[in-house]
């Protein structure tokens, strides 16, 4: 963002110095990445043995019919906990799609194999609802559960704890208090993290320590760029949940100024309905001015306020009491983004919606529209001209990805907006604006392949200077999208045999090449042969070809006089930084560039 792209000279050297610079630096983040991970593959973890029996009850109690996805996740799942590497998995699945349910499953078979569970939760609130619903799902089962949050008393905590120690409880639940130094289980073996993103650097840190050699779940609508980012890179697996619920509604939504009459109309549509509403305002200094000013709008609605800085147990009491529906409207801060769920709430207002990050309004809207009614969230900026261009496009992009399932869509584009960001650190940053954000995603993939021992195969870089006419005529393929399409294969092959199956592919589909459209595949087959032989550059005209290969290639005799004794035509050398070979193409029925790309198909064979 907000940085201008260096211009480099053609033919210059500046180029090829950045990127050699950018390799480095992302090979010795990528090392550490993958020592990490490598680690983690090494150290044996646990292979869990389910108790097919019980976890086939466990599986049947669910109330909900689970979505063919939902099945696909939990069996990745389940696979990665039976084998004994320790598994890293990122579950990222809409809000409301059953990840949760997913997770429970996960901690029923560790639980019924003697191992621990910790489940993190990044909010109090988010805790005590996790813990209200692992109650009520395992309440037929022989599973003890707890949950240390600052709704817990000093006493109470330290209790858990030293039954967490002793291994007297199964599933613990719990915010980044669980990641304290004097927290420890006698057998943990399953980490599951809820909304990963919103931990911080050292507790980061800590997990990373704690999940060596235990299986780790992590869950998340929309994954932060870098927890993407690696999972995408292959650092991490990735699973998705894409298909919603039965009958479940794609949440209307609408970015509006400011203004009393939409307020008042909102909520009392919503009232009218015998729903609640939550109408988010982030700023504690003025919350209870705000529930004032909402209570002098609409005297006959009754209101809750609740935030972060409320004593533990007022806090605690307004969230039960607001979902046993006993007030209509909350006025609240950001804490109730994280996964709470009162399916009786399906209007959300949020102020000053500007001065929210993408994930979070996508979190905030979340909070409606998880039952089978239609719901709204209604974003209230200042005037759109006063807004900045980054605000401008969050909301236009929340406002565009409404549809269900669009949580992963928008991860990617707020990927696109912020950038991948560190993945180990913010050394990175000035490289991904130097090369570009592709340039430098694409150097990280080669160089994980490498460090991992893996081939990386790339498309051929030779200079080609050949004034032949090289193209995909319209009269040959009409579709613009498809010429397109068989260009950027073509320019993606690493192989002639890659380009021997797009020509094949070709002619099956559109007919015999001839004229440009054969030139074209020839170049490319050049391209590859001219590769093979070690040239940076070939060159035709009148009647001969050139070719070049650098000093750096450091070509040996032996493949120089192989090449010579391969070739049909007669090879001239002459030497001079690197060495040029030049050849006269012979006359003939068929085109220059076919009887080129034979020369040369002889030469390296």
């Amino acid at each position: 963002e907000g940085v201008g792209p260096v211009v480099n000279k053609l033919g210059g050297s500046a180029w090829e110095k950045l990127k050699a610079k950018t390799k480095k630096s992302i090979q010795r983040m990528a090392e550490d990445l993958l020592k990490l991970y490598a680690e983690r593959k090494a150290l044996p973890g646990h292979k869990f043995r389910p108790d097919e029996q019980m976890l086939r009850a466990f599986e049947e109690s669910f109330v909900y019919e689970e979505t063919p996805d939902q099945l696909r996740v939990w069996e990745e799942v389940l696979n990665d906990m039976k084998s004994p590497s320790p598994m890293d998995r990122l579950i990222c699945g809409d809000v409301g799609f059953g990840k949760t349910e997913v997770a429970m499953r996960a901690a029923f078979v560790a639980a019924l194999d003697g191992k621990q569970v910790v489940v993190l939760a990044p909010t109090t609130i988010l805790t005590d609802q996790h813990e209200e619903t692992f109650r009520e799902r395992f309440a037929d089962f022989p599973v003890r559960i707890d949950s240390i949050s600052r709704f817990r008393t000093r006493a109470e905590q330290n209790d858990i704890l030293a039954r967490a120690a002793a291994g007297k409880v199964d599933v613990v639940i719990g915010t980044h208090r669980l990641l304290s130094r004097d927290v420890h289980f006698k057998n943990l073996g399953l980490l599951v993290i809820d909304e990963e993103q919103r931990f911080g650097v050292r507790h980061k840190e800590r997990i990373k320590q704690m999940r060596k050699n235990v299986d780790v779940l992590a869950m998340s609508a929309t994954p932060i760029p870098r927890t993407l980012n690696m999972s995408l890179l292959g650092a991490r697996d990735i699973s998705f949940i894409n298909t919603p619920p039965r009958d479940r509604y794609a949440v209307h939504t609408e970015v509006t100024p400011f203004d009393e009459r939409s307020i008042a109309g909102a909520v009392m549509r919503e009232i009218d309905r015998n729903g609640q509403v939550f109408f988010v305002h982030n700023r504690v200094q003025s919350i209870v001015s705000m529930a004032r000013y909402l209570q002098s709008l609409m005297p006959n609605i009754t209101f809750g306020v609740a935030h972060g800085q409320l004593p533990e147990k007022e806090l605690e009491k307004i969230m039960r009491d607001f979902h046993h529906g006993k007030f209509q409207v909350l006025v609240t801060t950001m804490i109730i983004e994280n996964g709470l769920d009162i399916p009786m709430v399906n209007t959300i207002i949020i102020n000053r919606a500007d001065t929210f990050g993408l994930s979070q309004l996508y979190q905030l809207r979340g909070r409606v529209g998880r039952s089978n009614r239609r719901a709204y969230a209604f974003l209230m900026t200042p005037p759109m001209a006063c807004l900045s261009r980054v605000a401008n496009q969050r909301l236009r992009i929340i406002e565009e990805f409404a549809d269900l399932g669009s949580g992963f869509k928008i991860a990617m584009r707020d990927l696109e907006i912020r950038g991948a960001g560190n993945i180990l650190g913010v050394e990175q940053s000035g490289f991904i604006a130097a090369v570009g954000f592709d340039l430098y995603n694409e150097l990280l993939h080669e160089t994980i392949a490498e460090l991992k021992g893996e081939k990386v195969e790339r498309a051929p870089e030779v200079e080609m200077n050949i004034k032949e006419d090289t193209y995909l005529p319209e009269d040959f393929i009409a579709d613009a999208g498809e010429r397109v399409l068989f260009y950027r294969r073509l320019a993606e092959t690493v192989s002639a045999d890659e380009v021997k199956v797009i020509e094949e592919e070709i002619a099956d589909r559109f007919g015999r090449l001839s004229g440009p459209a054969a030139n074209l595949v020839d170049s490319v087959y050049i391209r590859h042969y001219a590769a093979a032989a070690g040239a940076s550059e070939i060159s035709f005209a009148e009647g001969e070809a050139t070719l070049y290969i650098p000093e750096t290639m450091q070509v040996t005799r032996s493949f120089v006089e192989g090449m010579v004794k391969k070739s049909p035509v007669k090879l001239n050398f002459a030497f001079q930084k690197g060495m040029r070979i030049t050849f006269t193409v012979p006359e003939g029925p068929d085109r220059s560039l076919e009887r080129i790309k034979n020369i040369l198909q002889a030469m390296v064979a």
